[in-house]
């Protein structure tokens, strides 16, 4: 093994995570497939939702360590820019003599030993842009038969024979696990009501939990409370990288090149981010809203992991991300007003045609009411600040 020094590359490991809880599933999954023959997947999640953890909780694995002893790495591929950088710095990670283009090297490192597991971290940034996702795609393909996961929010790079079945998207914790999480952070001294309402201005993404929970422990959910009343999600945004602050991880996300490229998936989401219960498909093609190109948004949002869809088909977003929203990137007014409208519309097709619903139908309409009555009144809160006070 001419190129490889083991000490580089165990000593760039991150560390196991100590507090993970509510993934178990997805780790048995992960281990089901590496079992089975070469693994080659991807780990999909809104930013916050814990993909970087979940890979190096399987990196630690005792299962995989008895299986690949040091023969395991964890690249964070942030600062490459090119193809070249990015193979050059696995060739770092692997322990490879430092040169212009290490691909070849790289590819005779997995060929000629043992079988190892490599994590791609933060690879999106540099497979999204255009101009470069063809080039990372092939590098990925490849590495025919190299064992490696990368983490992306929403999308599978093309042209990699991934393992199937693939990993769903990672979804929110349950109440278990993000009382689990917290009371890990936080000890178990609080008060499980006020507990509950801090979890709940999370929608139980691991990151927005983790750092209300380093917050609660210091100030007390009470006060916690109390700020997230007043600074929203500014009140845990103070840390330098996107792991310890929740509104660059969003910022980052709505730089996407896919955000930029559709101007109008902005005013989109940040519709969204007004309707608690989201909006169905049937509403944004039959809606008057002054958006072109409305679906393609709709995909632009979903590929970035900014919204989602639900069980009923429903466009979603997470509530840290429809409070940022709310209060960088408020709705325009000609859509509130257009909000405003259709709700107006849906409440005289209401009065007029109640008696001849079924009582299905009936709770079926209230609760399109209260969504979009949750979303015109915090609309007018946004343009009507004594409504605010």
């Amino acid at each position: 093994m001419p190129w490889f020094e083991s000490s580089i590359s165990i000593s760039m490991l991150p560390p196991e995570p100590k507090i993970f809880h509510g993934r178990e599933s997805e780790v048995s999954n992960i281990l089901h497939l590496f079992n089975t023959g070469t693994l080659k997947i991807a780990i999909l999640g809104a930013g916050g939702m814990g993909k970087a953890s979940l890979a190096q909780a399987v990196l630690h694995h005792p299962g995989i360590i008895a299986i690949l002893a040091q023969n395991r790495f964890f690249v964070a591929c942030s600062s490459a820019t090119t193809k070249i950088e990015l193979v050059n710095l696995i060739g770092a990670h692997l322990g490879l003599k430092p040169g212009k283009d290490l691909t070849k090297e790289v590819l005779q490192y997995f060929a000629n030993n043992p079988p190892s597991l490599s994590i791609l971290d933060e690879l999106e940034a540099l497979w999204e842009p255009a101009c470069l996702r063809g080039s990372i795609e092939e590098l990925l393909a490849l590495l025919t038969g190299v064992e490696f996961a990368l983490m992306v929010r929403a999308e599978q790079p093309a042209k990699v024979q991934w393992t199937r079945p693939f990993l769903k998207p990672l979804q929110p914790l349950d109440q278990e696990a993000a009382r689990l999480i917290f009371a890990d952070i936080a000890d178990s001294g609080h008060n499980m009501e006020e507990v509950d309402q801090v979890l709940s201005l999370t929608d139980n993404m691991p990151l927005a939990i983790s750092l209300l929970a380093y917050l609660a422990d210091t100030e007390g959910c009470t006060n916690v409370l109390a700020r997230w009343d007043k600074e929203r999600t500014s009140v845990i945004s103070d840390g330098l990288d996107k792991r310890s602050n929740l509104d660059l991880s969003i910022s980052l996300s709505l730089l996407s090149p896919r955000i930029q490229l559709l101007p109008h998936s902005q005013e989109l989401l940040s519709l969204l981010s007004m309707l608690p219960d989201g909006l169905a498909d049937a509403d944004l093609i039959q809606s008057k809203l002054s958006l072109k190109e409305i679906l393609k948004c709709k995909t632009a949002l979903k590929s970035t992991a900014l919204a989602y869809s639900d069980e009923n088909q429903r466009l979603m977003v997470l509530m840290p991300i429809r409070e940022y929203l709310q209060k960088h990137w408020p709705p325009a007014d000609d859509l509130v007003h257009l909000s405003i409208y259709n709700m107006y519309l849906k409440f005289v097709a209401l009065n007029i045609g109640w008696v001849l619903m079924s009582p299905l139908s009936c709770l079926s309409y209230v609760d399109l009411i209260h969504n979009e009555t949750s979303g015109c009144l915090a609309a007018l809160r946004l343009h009507t600040p004594f409504l605010s006070s």
